[in-house]
């Protein structure tokens, strides 16, 4: 069993008003058994040092140490504070008088009245008695106990371990326990970069990097005043009709993990009736470490978005797939400092630019595909190969890659794909091929980019990525809508093994919505749907992920709101004939009437008509 971190996270809010004295120069004192009343010679100095790199050092990365008592000094202490704030408080001051101990040397014991000396110290801060169950937690928040350990345990570990007598824990302690009815103890082990998670950064720590969206707040913007959106680990789909802000949140999303638009000069302007007070961006880039939420809000003087300060999380590397065309890349390896302009992290492309390359930034497909072929190395070409396999349409077979060839007034050679009806280069190629088979060049080409940087600066590639892509179906065959959100779920793991991605999507496509039926997990996903209210109100919710089966079960849902799978005279027809079926009384010429708008709307075998049918028969209409 281990202390559960809410009980640790409790922990370092009950200890914030105790005297950092308690929590630490006390301690180490009776673990040296200080004797009363005379001295010994005692480098307390470099105990208390080691007892800080014991006790307080959950962040490993930092020089830092942090404690979770009161210090004017703040709660990250510098690795000197030994000697210099807790030496200042041993030797000034009301907790001077604690101790027998000649300036200058390291000559320390107890006053024979320190206990007096220290109560009266704690009614002074007015911080009551040292919370002894909290103090311990602290201390021992990694340490494994019994199946049966009770939270009394713990507290006589505390004395036990650090020689507190009986006449201290009665003066000095306070016997406050956790809430019965939350259990202290938990058979999960929790990491200190959880516990990091919920303290501020220590001042010297380097952000963290990998991290993914965890949440998006949005204050008088778009088509709706307030709005909030809390990401699935893995996939989050996002629908609603056009116009109600689908690609106006990914365009957020993107700002709020980049600090820049995905098109420098197009920004995200307030409503027209915001106030200057409360137009915002909220966001929570979460890593293993760290997840802390910031507020930016628009700068109404500049007419522009201020860029995010001091991010204490940098995301991992990020894909947008934009509606037009274009792609943006955000790479974390291209990003010097937190304090640094990420202006060199982020890339942007047209759709020609992808294709054809942009001098200084991307050779563009036609190139490296061409490149990545013959080079004699076929690592990377072997993942774009496994890449648009995957992603290949069910009707054609594998988008296989064939021999470049040399076209008319053409400069250079052309990539080609073998079909069952022969062989195309890749510009030739329909719409949605060229789709697919960007946003393929675009993953293998932006993970290839980033592992190569990741080795040029010395450091492991991420195991984090994001994926943005904006209609999702664009130019796609039903067929192919039916499996390339599942493909692209696949696609990382080919990448690399241990990379991690989020995935977030806009479509207007039930096929898109019907494919993941059988991959939606409602542990890491998550499916959101923007309304136009009767009302004219947009609202944006997340909502539970239903299996329907059938296709035209996701057109008659919630999200899609038609009242029937057919075309709009078709339904008007239905509508008409499922009002006279309700009718108790029908007048004859009605029924004929309606007869003929279904005739004329309708197949000859729709489901509709053996119940139409019937109903007319039943009310002696010859049809």
């Amino acid at each position: 069993m281990f202390l559960s971190l809410d009980t640790v996270r409790k922990a370092v809010d009950e200890l914030k008003g105790v005297n950092a004295f308690f929590g630490i120069s006390f301690l180490v004192c009776k673990r040296k058994k200080l004797p009363v009343g005379k001295t010994i010679h005692f480098a307390i100095n470099r105990a208390e040092t080691e007892f800080l790199q014991t006790y307080c050092k959950p962040d490993y990365t930092s020089k830092h140490f942090f404690q979770p008592f009161k210090t004017s000094a703040g709660r990250w202490i510098k690795p000197t504070y030994a000697s210099s704030g807790l030496q200042s408080t041993r030797t000034r001051g009301d907790l001077s008088a604690a101790f027998i101990h000649e300036k200058k040397t390291d000559v320390w014991g107890w006053s024979r009245n320190y206990i007096e000396v220290l109560r009266k110290k704690l009614d002074l801060d007015k911080s009551g008695r040292i919370p002894a169950f909290w103090l311990a937690a602290w201390l021992f928040r990694e340490r494994e106990w019994p199946e049966n350990a009770r939270t009394a345990d713990v507290v006589e570990a505390l004395i036990r371990e650090f020689f507190i007598t009986r006449e201290e824990v009665g003066e000095l302690f306070g016997t406050t326990e956790p809430d019965a009815t939350q259990p202290a103890f938990t058979e999960d082990v929790y990491s200190d970069a959880e516990l990091l998670r919920f303290l501020e950064p220590a001042p010297d720590s380097k952000p963290e990097e990998g991290g993914t969206l965890q949440f998006l707040g949005l204050d008088g913007l778009g088509p709706t005043q307030n709005l909030e959106f809390n990401p699935g680990e893995r996939l989050s789909i996002i629908t609603g009709d056009n116009g109600l802000g689908k690609t106006f949140l990914l365009e957020c999303a993107w700002w709020a993990l980049t600090g820049q638009w995905a098109e420098a000069e197009q920004q995200v302007y307030p409503r027209v009736e915001a106030r200057r007070n409360n137009t915002a961006i909220s966001f929570e880039i979460a890593g293993k470490r760290l997840a802390q939420k910031k507020t930016i809000k628009f700068d109404w003087d500049t007419q522009s978005w201020p860029a995010p300060p001091d991010r204490p999380t940098i995301p991992g590397l990020i894909i947008y797939a934009r509606v037009d065309g274009s792609f943006a890349v955000w790479d974390p390896a291209r990003h010097a400092t937190r304090s640094d302009p990420p202006r060199t992290a982020v890339l942007r492309f047209t759709r020609d630019q992808v294709l054809r390359g942009f001098e200084g930034k991307i050779e563009g497909l036609l190139r490296d595909w061409v490149t990545w072929q013959r080079n004699p190395d076929p690592t990377i070409f072997e993942v774009f190969r496994r890449v648009l396999g995957r992603l290949s349409p069910p009707d054609m077979g594998p988008l296989t890659p064939g021999d470049p060839i040399r076209l008319p007034f053409e400069p250079r050679e052309m990539p080609t794909l073998l079909h069952r009806f022969g062989q195309v280069p890749i510009i030739h190629e329909s719409a949605g091929v060229r789709r697919i088979v960007t946003i393929a060049y675009l993953l293998v080409w932006a993970w290839n980019e980033h592992r190569i940087y990741s080795g040029l600066a010395k450091k492991a590639p991420q195991d984090k990525m994001v994926v943005l892509i904006d209609e999702m179906e664009a130019h796609l065959h039903p067929k192919w809508q039916r499996i390339v959100l599942p493909a692209l779920l696949d696609v990382t793991n080919i990448l690399a093994k241990n990379v991690q991605a989020q995935i977030i999507v806009a479509t207007h496509s039930p096929l898109v919505l019907a494919s993941v039926e059988t991959s939606f997990s409602d542990a890491t996903d998550k499916l959101f749907h923007l309304h136009l209210t009767s009302n004219g109100q947009v609202t944006f919710k997340d909502i539970n992920f239903v299996r329907y089966g059938r296709i035209d079960e996701w057109l008659t849902s919630d999200l899609f709101e038609l009242t029937q799978p057919r075309s709009s005279e078709g339904e008007q027809a239905i509508e008409q004939a499922k009002r006279l079926l309700a009718d108790p009384e029908p007048a004859p010429d009605a029924i004929v009437e309606v007869t003929k708008h279904l005739r004329e709307t309708l197949a000859n075998d729709d489901e509709f008509w053996p119940r139409w049918l019937y109903f007319a028969e039943q009310k002696g209409v010859g049809i």
